[in-house]
C-alpha cells in the first residue's frame, strides 16, 4: 500500500511541475516549452503509474529465487528497484527524479528563450542600420513591449526625448543619463537571460551528492540485512546493494545534463550580454554626436 501511495506522489510530480509553469504566464503557455514539458511528464507519470499494475508475485518469485540459490534481482526493473528501496533512499530518489524533470524544463525554456532573442536582436539590427530615421523607429518600437537591443534603443530615445522636452532642454549631463540608462537595461535584460540558470549549477554540484548519501543509506541498510540474516549469498546481498547503487545513478542523470546545459547556457548568455553591450556602444556614440551638433 505505502509503494502505491509513493508512486503515485512521483506521477503527480511533473504535472505540479506543469502547473507551476503555467502559473507564470502567457509566454510558458504558448511556447514550445510546455508542449516539451508536457511530452517529457507524461512519459515519467506513465512509467511511475505502470507500477500500479505490475503482478503482484515478484515478492513470491524472489523469495523461491533465494531458496533456489539464483539471483533474484535478475528479473528486477527499475520500477522494482525503486519500490523495494529504503524509505529514505526513495525519498532521494523522487526528489533526484523531480530535480531533474525540473532541469530539463529549464533547459528547454533557455533554449527557446536564446533562440528568440538572437532571432529579435538580428531583425532590429537589420531594421536599425536599414537608414530608417531614429523617430520613426522610435515611435513603431515604443508602443509595445521589447527584449534585447529594441529595449536598448527605446530606453536611450526614451531618456533623449524626455531631455528635450520644455523650453529648457537639460542638455547639460544628457549623455551620462543615457549611458546609465542603457547600462541599467542591459542589466535587467542580462538578469532576464540568466534567470533560474542557479539551479541549473545547484543540481550540477548536489546531485552526485545526493544519490551518493541514498547509495551508502542504502548500503548500510543491506549490510545490517546480511548481519540480521548471517547469509553472506551474493544472491541475497545483490538486489540491496543494487537499490542503492540505482540513487546514485539518479544523481548522474540529473547533474549530469545539467552541468553541460548551464556551461553551454551560460555561454550563450554571455555572448548576447555582449551583442547587446557592443550595440549600447555603437548607439551612445551615435547619440553623443547629435548631442554635440545641437550644442
Amino acid at each position: 500500500m505505502f509503494n502505491r501511495l509513493v508512486v503515485s506522489m512521483v506521477g503527480v510530480l511533473p504535472w505540479t511541475g506543469l502547473w507551476v509553469i503555467r502559473a507564470r504566464g502567457p509566454y510558458y503557455m504558448n511556447s514550445k516549452v510546455m508542449k516539451l514539458v508536457a511530452a517529457m511528464s507524461a512519459a515519467v507519470a506513465l512509467l511511475t503509474q505502470l507500477a500500479l499494475i505490475m503482478p503482484s508475485t515478484a515478492s513470491a518469485q524472489e523469495v523461491e529465487s533465494v531458496e533456489l540459490g539464483t539471483a533474484p534481482g535478475s528479473g528486477l526493473s527499475y520500477i522494482l528497484l525503486f519500490l523495494e528501496a529504503d524509505i529514505v533512499v526513495k525519498i532521494v530518489m523522487i526528489g533526484l527524479i523531480a530535480a531533474s524533470v525540473w532541469s530539463w524544463a529549464i533547459i528547454f525554456d533557455k533554449v527557446v528563450l536564446y533562440g528568440r532573442a538572437r532571432r529579435q536582436m538580428s531583425r532590429f539590427e537589420n531594421v536599425f542600420w536599414s537608414g530608417q530615421s531614429l523617430e520613426e523607429l522610435y515611435k513603431s518600437l515604443s508602443s509595445r513591449a521589447n527584449n534585447g537591443m529594441s529595449a536598448l534603443f527605446v530606453a536611450a530615445m526614451r531618456e533623449w526625448k524626455r531631455s528635450h522636452e520644455g523650453d529648457r532642454p537639460a542638455i547639460a549631463s544628457l549623455q551620462q543619463r543615457i549611458d546609465r540608462v542603457m547600462d541599467l537595461t542591459i542589466s535587467r535584460e542580462v538578469e532576464r537571460l540568466e534567470k533560474h540558470l542557479l539551479f541549473l549549477a545547484t543540481i550540477g554540484s548536489a546531485a552526485p551528492f545526493v544519490g551518493l548519501f541514498g547509495t551508502v543509506w542504502g548500503i548500510m541498510n543491506a549490510f545490517t540485512s546480511i548481519a540480521a540474516s548471517k547469509n553472506t549469498n551474493l544472491a541475497v546481498v545483490a538486489p540491496g546493494i543494487a537499490e542503492a547503487l540505482f540513487a546514485t545513478g539518479l544523481g548522474l542523470i540529473a547533474a549530469i545534463p545539467a552541468v553541460v546545459a548551464y556551461n553551454k547556457l551560460q555561454s550563450d548568455s554571455g555572448k548576447l550580454a555582449a551583442r547587446m553591450e557592443g550595440f549600447a556602444d555603437e548607439f551612445s556614440a551615435i547619440l553623443s554626436r547629435r548631442i554635440d551638433e545641437r550644442g
